[in-house]
């Protein structure tokens, strides 16, 4: 029996119960795909249900006002997977017809979808035989077939791809795709794999082998960058300050208190003389509300400070009654440490 056979009736007995499975539509099937993309499957369902109840259909997400589209996708993070969800949905529906294109090559030219998505939307939802390589396929590839090339090159990740053309059941490239991620999420985990469950045991590389721990092989490390950034709670009775972050940086389009951002981390006396410099107070006006809050992403660690401020000047920022601040779509760390307390 053959790779693509043995995956496929694995799959038959034990795959998840998932709502974009039951369907050809290419919209849902995207949306799912964007969702899941950095975002787990338990957390991402809910916000594929809330996305399918508040626009139903390709034009409903289209004619949407951003704000809408951010707000709905506060706490996946990654907030660019929103922009430029919005964006292909306007582009689809205003310039292609609100006709999806159906077939990879197409497909990879919208914006925000890479290789991995155009191939997942064209075999789920047109059938198009072409393999789906992310993560998990990586993963089980490597160690089946004991592939010891580092997975961060382009020239491994394409031959990575050929050998997934290779292997994709071109009957069903759709049940096969589903397959190979399933068994990568639930059996050939990054961590522990069930070895005992596989139904490649005995023909599997790696674990013949005693390599399971060293495949994939990924050698580049991502360097860290630190940041620190100290929030100023300005409120004045029922009103408080905050402002739209514009800048081509993290958390573009969502909102926050207005923000002092150091390179370093500085005495507790030095923030406050930037502050009240800032925002045109004294220091005696500035006080630290609530410290040490760590926020990793994949890239950069923030270290989040909150601070009281009181001041008479007029500030350029957006002032808004406290009880319409859950309207505005905030970074998650914002939210749960103050706005959510709103």
């Amino acid at each position: 029996m053959n790779f693509s056979t043995t995956l496929i009736q694995w799959y038959h007995q034990n795959k998840r119960i998932l709502p974009w499975r039951n369907t050809t539509n290419p919209y849902h099937i995207w949306l799912s795909e964007i969702i899941l993309q950095q975002t787990r499957v338990a957390q991402g369902l809910s916000y594929y249900e809330e996305f399918l109840r508040l626009f139903p259909t390709l034009k409903d997400l289209a004619l949407a006002d951003e704000s809408l589209v951010m707000k709905t996708w506060q706490g996946l993070g990654y907030y660019s997977r929103a922009r430029n969800l919005h964006a292909t949905a306007k582009y689809v529906y205003h310039t292609l017809d609100g006709k999806f294109p159906s077939d990879y090559h197409q497909l990879i030219k919208l914006k925000g979808i890479g290789p991995y998505t155009a191939a997942a939307i064209a075999s789920f939802a047109f059938k198009e035989p072409i393999a789906v390589v992310d993560g998990n396929v990586f993963r089980v590839l490597a160690r089946y077939f004991g592939i010891y090339d580092d997975i961060s090159l382009s020239k491994t990740k394409k031959n990575f791809q050929n050998l997934g053309n290779d292997l994709i059941d071109v009957t069903n490239p759709d049940i096969f795709n589903h397959a190979i991620m399933d068994f990568g999420a639930t059996i050939c985990t990054p961590q522990s794999p069930l070895c005992d469950k596989c139904p490649f045991s005995s023909s599997c590389f790696a674990l013949q082998k005693n390599a399971v721990s060293q495949l994939p092989v990924k050698s580049s490390k991502t360097k860290i960058r630190k940041r620190f950034f100290h929030y100023a709670l300005i409120e004045n009775e029922d009103e408080v300050y905050i402002e739209k972050r514009e800048e081509q940086d993290i958390w573009h389009s969502l909102y926050q208190f207005p923000l002092v951002e150091t390179e370093e981390k500085d005495t507790r006396e030095d923030i406050q003389k930037k502050l009240a410099l800032q925002y045109a107070t004294t220091t005696d006006q500035v006080w630290l509300y609530k410290d040490s809050v760590v926020h990793k992403l994949s890239h950069q660690h923030l270290y989040i400070s909150f601070w009281k401020i009181k001041t008479a000047a007029a500030l350029p920022y957006i002032r808004i009654k406290k009880s319409e601040i859950h309207d505005y779509a905030f970074p998650v760390v914002l939210w749960n440490q103050i706005v959510a307390n709103f």
